[in-house]
């Protein structure tokens, strides 16, 4: 095995949001909010009360320099097909392997990520990119402890990242900021599961609908569902108005799969969860621009990425910031 030895660092100044951020931000510990770039959402969830990133940095980047918008092909969504494309990925979530994480233990997730966001400079605006990227990040299976490595949202090194709320007091764990723990405790019936997810979040994001398919997505990620959860999730998502599937999808790192995607009528953008076309194993996910909605600037086009992962890591480790000797 192998450790990371680093010094805390802390989430620096946030670019411009691409669009803006829906009622309450997503929790950072599972994927980026949609349509921010990584660092943009860290500092949003701050001010959610949903986590904290601690330590000291003298950066204003980010600590990504900034390159070229990431932009792709939209692909062609249909709902012909997601009924029987879900049950298909259901079986696989079910019988497929599965890391057990026990007690004491950490969740380690490694994934390639990268984001499009705004970027003023002198009141010019330019629309730019953190490029693919490693991230790492622990998580304890009750949710206090954990550690996040993402130079988009740390300058150098890593930092803890802590559920607290706006006083610094602990915040318990929630459909938007689940631990392992309270995955375990979630219904898995998926007519139960979908009533919990649209009353628990109601108000939240653009629309009740997009929310429900968010809130689903947050758990797939950087997370482990148990077996009979990861059924019920993608059941429930069947149910969910909208839904489509796009044949020709591609994770961060360029591996092609099939994807279940929803649009968000008020920014334009389709959240993409992608998966294996063989084995419906869970790839990533990737928010593309599918609509013309450029913003205040103007510049986010169709077939721009807004924000793409592509899990390549998830393990059960004894320690903080312990590496996977097969990761090293």
């Amino acid at each position: 095995m192998t450790f990371i030895q680093q010094d805390t660092q802390t989430a620096a100044d946030a670019p411009t949001p691409a669009h803006p951020a829906p009622a309450r931000a997503r929790r950072m510990f599972l994927r980026p909010l949609i349509a921010l770039p990584v660092a943009a959402c860290s500092l949003a969830l701050i001010g959610t009360g949903l986590l904290t990133l601690t330590g000291n940095s003298s950066s204003t980047s980010g600590g990504e320099v900034a390159g070229p918008p990431l932009t792709a092909t939209v692909g062609t969504g249909t709902s012909s097909g997601v009924p029987r494309l879900l049950d298909q990925i259901s079986h696989a979530a079910a019988g497929g392997p599965r890391v057990t994480l026990r007690p004491g233990q950490y969740l380690y997730v490694e994934s390639k990520v990268g984001s499009t966001y705004e970027k003023t400079v002198d009141d010019k605006t330019t629309l730019v990119g953190t490029g693919v990227h490693r991230r790492q990040i622990w998580n304890s299976a009750d949710g206090t402890k954990g550690w996040l490595i993402d130079p988009a949202v740390f300058p150098e090194g890593g930092g803890t990242v802590d559920r607290v709320n706006e006083k610094g007091e602990p915040e318990p764990p929630s459909l938007n900021g689940p631990s392992h723990d309270y995955l375990a405790t979630l219904p898995t019936d998926p007519d139960a599961l979908l009533k919990k997810i649209y009353k628990e979040t109601e108000g939240m994001g653009n629309s009740p609908d997009q929310q429900a398919f968010t809130t689903i997505g947050d758990m797939l990620g950087e997370s482990l569902p148990p077996a009979a959860l990861n059924t019920a999730l993608f059941e429930a998502a069947g149910k969910i108005p909208g839904v489509v599937q796009v044949k020709d999808a591609v994770d961060a790192i360029g591996r092609p799969g099939v994807a279940v995607a929803r649009l968000d009528e008020t920014t334009g953008a389709r959240t993409e969860w992608v998966f294996d076309a063989r084995t419906y194993t869970y790839l990533g996910e990737r928010t593309i621009q599918v609509r013309p909605n450029g913003g205040d600037s103007g510049l986010i086009k169709p077939g721009t990425i807004l924000h793409t992962q592509a899990i390549t890591v998830r393990q059960a480790v004894d320690h903080m910031k312990e590496v996977p000797s097969s990761d090293v």
